[in-house]
């Protein structure tokens, strides 16, 4: 099943989150719902913040709270583990990236959502991700004094595997904790990956790591790194690295080169200067040079990049910014998507591999400039695009595959 990503909505307190559930996402249902079957489900990828989490479980509530989504046709199918408090506060930046792995708040967080996620996945499901961030912001590991380390980061993820073995041992479901490489973070391309479980997971008796920990693939992030999509998949089975939930999203891009009209340029800059915001990260790689010689730099905010290489120069080079824009769009006002991007990775999935979930997760619609789908209903409206545009994709692809 598809599912979105509840992060969209704040939810600092479990009041908040089960408001917003009933404020969106029911209303998402019916206008993503088929016209052939008006009372069809949607999946949610439910985040739920930490004190959320406490409390749920505390309260013994996450099987009431299944019951009552399952009433109104929402299931969840996934957890989101990766923003640990306030998601939607006027400042977010690097605080999303806190507690990081080698902090045991992280660890206590996700085992409290490994418990709670068997009671809320509709009765018969049997395996089910929670992706969380990959280690941390790599500065907070780079930094000497931090006191952070990624090898007490990897016991602590150990731990929770062992936790999640637990569970399953208990329950007969396998939940499974899948890393979300991220640019600038420990963990920022697949490579990444593969050292991080070479070094660090190694098979023992004591845990079979790689049955609990796995990654997620986010798109927009692959993209942002200049990754291409196939290869980083490809990467990851022959690695035997399982794939547990692609979050399917899409970044800005602007290829300046491909702009000869200098008030065209100009344009483009400008409305490109309209993503900039002060409420998320959002890192931007440029590429230059032609391939297979190309470069690529990294920063890790849009106005680091602009004030670097467009602020007493033409900027050059092909531009993507990790900005999650709705994955239906193809760009506006001089930009681009990668909405390609999206495509290539669902059509190099293995047709005889089980397909993971797919959780389309574009949090920043109240940041987007010049967005079309104001209010409660606007935002109701463009998530159920979404999901409708995935599901035709998806479409598109078997029929592709059949024939």
């Amino acid at each position: 099943m598809l599912a979105y990503c509840t992060n969209v909505h704040a939810g600092r307190t479990l009041a908040e989150t089960e408001a917003n559930l009933d404020r969106f996402s029911t209303r998402v249902r019916e206008l993503a719902a088929p016209a052939d079957d008006p009372s069809a489900p949607i999946g949610l990828g439910l985040w739920l913040s930490a004190a959320s989490a406490r409390e749920l479980r505390e309260t013994d509530g996450a099987a009431a709270l299944r019951d009552r989504l399952l009433a109104k046709g929402l299931h969840v199918v996934t957890l989101n583990g990766f923003p640990y408090g306030d998601f939607h506060a006027e400042v977010v930046k690097h605080a999303v990236y806190e507690p990081h792995w080698a902090d045991p708040r992280r660890l206590a967080y996700t085992v409290d959502l490994a418990h709670l996620l068997v009671d809320l996945l509709p009765d018969g499901t049997t395996d089910a991700s929670i992706s969380t961030l990959p280690i941390g912001w790599r500065a907070s590991f780079t930094n000497e004094g931090c006191g952070c380390s990624v090898g007490l980061a990897a016991a602590h993820l150990v731990e929770a595997a062992k936790a999640m073995r637990a569970i399953e041992e208990a329950t007969g479901v396998r939940i499974h904790l899948d890393l979300e490489p991220e640019p600038g973070c420990v963990l920022d391309t697949s490579r990444d990956v593969i050292d991080l479980f070479e070094q660090a997971f190694r098979p023992s008796d004591d845990v079979d790591h790689r049955r609990y920990l796995g990654v997620n693939h986010d798109v927009c992030h692959a993209a942002v790194m200049f990754e291409p999509q196939t290869a980083a998949l490809r990467t990851y089975r022959e690695h035997d690295i399982a794939l547990g939930k692609i979050q399917v999203s899409s970044a800005v891009e602007v290829d300046f080169d491909a702009i000869d009209d200098d008030e065209e340029r100009t344009r483009t800059l400008a409305a490109y200067r309209a993503f900039v915001e002060p409420r998320y990260l959002h890192q931007t790689s440029i590429r230059t040079g032609m391939e297979p010689h190309f470069e690529v730099q990294t920063f890790e905010d849009l106005p680091i990049a602009l004030a670097n290489r467009a602020e007493h120069q033409v900027p050059h080079g092909t531009w993507r910014t990790h900005f999650h824009v709705p994955i239906f769009m193809t760009g506006r006002d001089g930009w681009s998507s990668t909405r390609p991007e999206i495509e290539r990775c669902l059509a190099a999935l293995p047709k005889d591999a089980p397909m993971p979930t797919l959780e389309v997760e574009t949090y920043a619609w109240q940041v987007l400039p010049g967005c079309l789908y104001a209010g409660d209903e606007g935002l109701a409206a463009g998530i159920a695009e979404e999901l409708r545009w995935l599901r035709g994709l998806m479409g598109d692809l078997d029929r592709d595959r059949s024939s």
